[in-house]
């Protein structure tokens, strides 16, 4: 299991704790996530694969997936067909999958998406600016965003056993007026 803490408030033969204060700096200043569940999602406006600009602003009043993705990420593989069912079954209910995907090279997306298409937006962020707004930690991270642009909940990778509840989470999300 990985140590929650910094080496530097790590207890070693060599070293003691820091102070209660300094660890409560140190506390304070490592959020679980940039963006929590109530507040705002960072807007963004990203390139789709013709072109076209997707923007977080112009999907107000639809809920929208927002999900992080890379060639590399293996969980991606198996989140893709799900997601695309999850947009064909709410879509018509004002859902919308918006798939960032993160890979410095367009290519890598390409072969991914040749082997896994996405039945759902994609659009491309090679530079890392929406990730970084977000504090992205790994791939995939998503993010349910209710009509009026609060994020409902963050979800940090993707496994079979948690697709119910995922789906319940955007099912209320969809339901709520």
């Amino acid at each position: 299991m990985r140590n929650p803490l910094p080496p530097d408030v790590i207890a070693t033969p060599r070293r003691r704790l820091p102070t209660a204060a300094a660890f409560a700096v140190w506390l304070a200043a490592a959020p679980a996530w940039a963006v929590a569940p109530g507040e705002a999602a960072p807007p963004f406006a990203l390139p789709d694969g013709g072109g076209a600009t997707v923007s977080l602003d112009k999907l107000r009043g639809r809920v929208v997936y927002v999900d992080f993705w890379a060639s590399w990420c293996a969980p991606c593989r198996r989140s893709f067909p799900w997601m695309a069912e999850m947009q064909q079954k709410y879509g018509p209910q004002g859902f919308t999958v918006v798939a960032i995907n993160v890979d410095k090279k367009r290519e890598d997306a390409a072969k991914f998406l040749a082997a896994t298409p996405g039945a759902f937006t994609i659009v491309y962020d090679p530079v890392g600016t929406v990730p970084t707004a977000y504090d992205v930690k790994g791939m995939p991270t998503s993010y349910i965003v209710d009509r009026n642009g609060k994020v409902v909940s963050v979800d940090a990778g993707f496994r079979d056993d948690t697709k119910a509840a995922a789906e319940a989470r955007i099912k209320a999300a969809v339901e709520a007026r």
